[in-house]
C-alpha cells in the first residue's frame, strides 16, 4: 500500500479521522503547513490523527513475505535457525559434510580457474617474448650482415689508398733516380758500354726495390686484415667527425628505428621477391636499405643549425601591419615574392638580398591589392605568372612583368586561404576556402572547371607534382582528402591522425605528402601505399598558421615560439633550428606575441627563406 503523499510504501502507518493512511512523517510535515486532508480536503489537524497498528502489522508481514522469495536457500536456513527450527544433531552433521563438500568443490573451482588465468597470460607473454626475440634475432642478423659488409667496403677502401700510396712513392722515387741518370751521362758520354751495363744494373736493382715495397705493403695489408682493422682505427677523428659522431649519440634512438624500418622493409619486399622467383640469388655486399640509411645518416649528421646569411624588413612606414602570410621562390629560383596582411605582393631578386649588404632592401616588383593575401603560387612555367588567394576569396593570376591581373576568379563566398599551379599542366590551378569549396580553375577559362564541395573549411590545397589529376586537401574536420579529379563523388584516400584542422599540405615527392596541424605535428603520408604516418614533434603551433615546406630530403615549419624548425624526413625530431632574436623587436613589443609565419625551401639545396609576423624575412642555410 502506497502513500498518497510520497507514494512510496507506508512506513509508521497513521490514520486520519476521514479514514484516510499516511506515512506519519508525510502527514505531520503536511499538517505543518495546511490544515486539510491530501486526499478529501476535508477539515484536519493533529489531533485528528492515530496510529493504524493493523495496517503496521500488515505491511511488516508483507514484506517479511517479499524477503523470503528473494531470500536465498542460505538465508532461508539462516533464518530457521534463528527462529528455532528443531534439527537433529544427525541431521546438523549432514548438513555440515555438506557444507564442507560444497567449499572444497568451489575452492577447487576457483583455483583451476585462476590456474587457467595465470597459464593464459604467461602463453601470451610467451608468445609475446618469443615474437620480440625472434625480431631481434633478425634484427642482429640485419646488423651482422650489415657490419660485414661495411668492414669489407672499408677494408677495400683502405687497400686502394694503400694502392694508391705506394704509386705515388714510386713515381717519386722514379723521379729522384732519373736526374743522376742524367747527369752521369752528360759526364760520361755514350762510349763506356762498361758505365751502361753498370747503369742498367743500378735501374734493374731499383725496380726491384719498388717491386719489394709493393709486396711489403701488401703483406702490411694483409696483417691488418688479420688483426680486425686495428690499424683501421687508430687513426684519431678529426673535430668534425666528431661533432658528427656526438649528433649520432643524441638521436641514437630515432636512427635505430630508422635503420631497423628500412631494413625490415627491405628483407619483407626480398622475401616476396624470391618467393615469386626461387631462383633468385642473394648477393653479398651494400643492400638498398642499408644504403639508403647511409644516405640518412650522412644527411642528417651534416648538418646541426641555422645561419642566417641575410635578413630584410618587409614593413614600411604606410603599413603597420606586417604579417607574411606566405613566401615562394619562382621557377628559377632567381626570384622570391612575399604576401600578407599588408595588401601588396612584393618581389625580390634573390642574389641581391644575399649579396648585397644594405639595411632596407627595396623589391624590384610592387603589386597593391584590395584585400589581405593568404596565398603565393608562382607558375613553374611560365615563369612571370604568380598566383594569389585573398581574405575575400578571390583568386587571382598575375603577370610580374607587367604588373597587372590576367585572371581574377571570384566564386568563392569566404575567404580563400590556399591556392597553387600545377606543376605538369600549367594553365591549371585549384583553390580551397572557407566556404567549404574546392575549385579547379583554368587560365584559359573565366569560371572554374571543376567544383568539389565538402563538410568543413579548406585550410590548404596542393597539386601532386605528378600528376595533374590528383589534390590533396587539408581541411579543418582533422583530415586530409585525397582527389582524384577524374571522380569528385569521393575522396580516393582519407588520412587520419591529426587531432585539430590541417592547415599545410606540401607533397615531397609523388608518392610522400607532408601535413601541418595546429596540434604541433607534421606527418607525412603515403598516397599510394597508404601505410602509417611518420609523425614530427618538437615545434609548437596550436592556433595560427606557422608554415610549411618540404624538399626531397628536409622538412621545416615554423612555431609560435618564434623559432623555425627543420626534420630530417626520416628523423622524428628537430634536426635544427633557429629563433628570431630578441634584436629586431622594439622594447614596447612583447616577444611572445610573434610567430613565424611563412618558410621556404630554395628548392633541393640546404637554403631557405623564412618571415615571421612582425614582418621580419631572413635567410637561412643550414650549418655543420
Amino acid at each position: 500500500m502506497l502513500c498518497p503523499i510520497c507514494m512510496q510504501i507506508i512506513r509508521d502507518a497513521f490514520l486520519t479521522a476521514c479514514g484516510h493512511s499516511f506515512c506519519y512523517i508525510c502527514i505531520v510535515t503536511h499538517l505543518n503547513n495546511k490544515s486539510d486532508c491530501p486526499c478529501c480536503s476535508h477539515f484536519l489537524t493533529s489531533n485528528h490523527i492515530f496510529p493504524n497498528f493493523l495496517l503496521d502489522k500488515l505491511l511488516k508481514k508483507n514484506s517479511a513475505r517479499q524477503k523470503a522469495k528473494s531470500a536465498s536457500p542460505f538465508e532461508h536456513l539462516r533464518q530457521g535457525l534463528q527462529q528455532g527450527c528443531k534439527v537433529s544433531i544427525k541431521e546438523l552433521d549432514g548438513l555440515l559434510s555438506l557444507l564442507a563438500e560444497k567449499k572444497r568443490k568451489m575452492e577447487q573451482e576457483e583455483a583451476e580457474t585462476n590456474m587457467q588465468i595465470l597459464l593464459d597470460f604467461l602463453h601470451s607473454l610467451r608468445k609475446q617474448k618469443l615474437e620480440e626475440l625472434n625480431e631481434i634475432q633478425a634484427d642482429l642478423q640485419f646488423i651482422k650482415e650489415d657490419v660485414n659488409a661495411v668492414e669489407r667496403f672499408r677494408t677495400e677502401l683502405y687497400r686502394a689508398k694503400e694502392r694508391f700510396s705506394v704509386k705515388l712513392w714510386m713515381l717519386n722515387q722514379e723521379t729522384i733516380t732519373e736526374r743522376p741518370r742524367g747527369l752521369f751521362t752528360e759526364k760520361q758520354g755514350s762510349g763506356s758500354n762498361c758505365s751502361a751495363h753498370s747503369l742498367q744494373g743500378q735501374m734493374g736493382s731499383q725496380d726491384k726495390i719498388a717491386d719489394a715495397k709493393v709486396q711489403l705493403s701488401s703483406q702490411s695489408i694483409q696483417r691488418k686484415d688479420v688483426y680486425s682493422g686495428l690499424d683501421l682505427q687508430s687513426v684519431s677523428p678529426s673535430a668534425p667527425a666528431v661533432a658528427r659522431k656526438r649528433r649520432v649519440h643524441l638521436q641514437f634512438n630515432e636512427l635505430e628505428e630508422c635503420y631497423l624500418q628500412k631494413r625490415r622493409i627491405w628483407n619483407r619486399q626480398s622475401d616476396k621477391q624470391e618467393e615469386m622467383d626461387p631462383n633468385t640469388l642473394s648477393r653479398e655486399g651494400y643492400n638498398p636499405s642499408l644504403d639508403d640509411f647511409q644516405s640518412v645518416l650522412s644527411t642528417f649528421t651534416r648538418y646541426s643549425r641555422l645561419r642566417v646569411i641575410a635578413e630584410l624588413r618587409h614593413g614600411d612606414l604606410f603599413h603597420a601591419a606586417n604579417i607574411v602570410s606566405s613566401i615562394e621562390f619562382d621557377r628559377d629560383d632567381e626570384l622570391f615574392a612575399t604576401a600578407g596582411v599588408s595588401r601588396r605582393i612584393k618581389v625580390f631578386e634573390f642574389s641581391s638580398v644575399v649579396n648585397e649588404p644594405a639595411d632596407v632592401h627595396c623589391p624590384i616588383v610592387e603589386m597593391p591589392t584590395r584585400s589581405k593575401l593568404s596565398c603565393l603560387s608562382w607558375n613553374k612555367y611560365t615563369k612571370n605568372h604568380i598566383a594569389s588567394s585573398d581574405y575575400d576569396g578571390i583568386v587571382t593570376v598575375w603577370d610580374v612583368s607587367t604588373r597587372q591581373s590576367v585572371m581574377e576568379y571570384e566564386e568563392h563566398e569566404k575567404r580563400a586561404w590556399s591556392v597553387d599551379f600545377s606543376r605538369t599542366d600549367p594553365s591549371m590551378l585549384v583553390s580551397g576556402s572557407d566556404d567549404c569549396k574546392v575549385k579547379i580553375w583554368c587560365t584559359q577559362q573565366e569560371a572554374s572547371v571543376l567544383n568539389i564541395d565538402t563538410k568543413a573549411n579548406i585550410c590548404s590545397v596542393k597539386y601532386n607534382p605528378g600528376s595533374s589529376i590528383y589534390v590533396a586537401v587539408g581541411s579543418a574536420d582533422h583530415h586530409i582528402h585525397y582527389y582524384d579529379l577524374r571522380n569528385i563523388s569521393q575522396p580516393l584516400h582519407v588520412f587520419s591522425g591529426h587531432k585539430k584542422a590541417v592547415s599545410y599540405v606540401k607533397f615531397l615527392s609523388s608518392n610522400e605528402l607532408a601535413s601541418a596541424s595546429t596540434d604541433s605535428t607534421l606527418r607525412v603520408w603515403d598516397v599510394q601505399e597508404n601505410l602509417p604516418p611518420r609523425t614530427y614533434r618538437g615545434h609548437m603551433n596550436e592556433k595560427n598558421f606557422v608554415g610549411l615546406t618540404v624538399n626531397s630530403e628536409f622538412i621545416a615549419c615554423g612555431s609560435e615560439t618564434n623559432d623555425v624548425f627543420v626534420y630530417h624526413k626520416a628523423i622524428s625530431k628537430p634536426m635544427a633550428w633557429h629563433r628570431f632574436g630578441s634584436s629586431e623587436i622594439d622594447d614596447d613589443d612583447d616577444i611572445g606575441s610573434y610567430f613565424i609565419s611563412a618558410v621556404c625551401w630554395k628548392s633541393d639545396s640546404p637554403t631557405m627563406l623564412t618571415a615571421n609576423s612582425q614582418g621580419t624575412i631572413k635567410v637561412l642555410v643550414l650549418a655543420e
